[in-house]
């Protein structure tokens, strides 16, 4: 399992093919499925044009509730492996902000789990996001629905 906290943009299918030839030399002929999610950051928000954002987040804590996500998804799922790698510091439209991948045996697992780390991360990993736009600068009150 690998989590990472980057503040400079990745090009999140370059990080996945690197971290996927490593996992083959571990995991060859064992897992059927993987599942990825790749979020990017949107130039909208609430019916607003977005130019930029900064997303914040408390060293340390932030990190230990990431694990703990996976450390869940692990217990609910059967995942032979887990990469979240999440973008902080400044972003533009159109940025990588996140990608989470897992293995597991069978698709469902896959599914399952990539989408619980996603809705977890989204509603209880501590990052805040100040966005940049025409009309000034504005912290982001709530999540957008899945």
């Amino acid at each position: 399992m690998h989590i990472e906290l980057r503040d400079q943009p990745f090009e999140p299918l370059t990080v996945l093919a690197a971290y996927q030839a490593d996992l083959n030399q571990r995991l060859r002929g064992h897992y059927g499925a993987t599942a990825i999610f790749i979020g990017t950051m949107r130039d909208f928000n609430e019916g607003d044009a977005v130019q930029g954002m900064m997303l914040e987040h408390y060293p340390g804590m932030t990190e230990r509730q990431l694990h703990r996500i996976i450390e869940a998804a692990c217990q609910d799922w059967p995942l032979l492996d887990a990469l979240l790698i999440h973008r902080v510091g400044a972003l533009q439209p159109h940025d990588p902000i996140v990608l989470v991948a897992v293995w597991s045996v069978h698709r469902a697992a896959a599914f399952a789990a990539c989408r619980f780390i996603m809705e977890e991360l989204k509603s209880k990993a501590p990052f805040w996001k100040r966005e940049d736009t025409a009309a000034g600068a504005r912290w982001v009150e709530h999540n957008t629905p899945a």
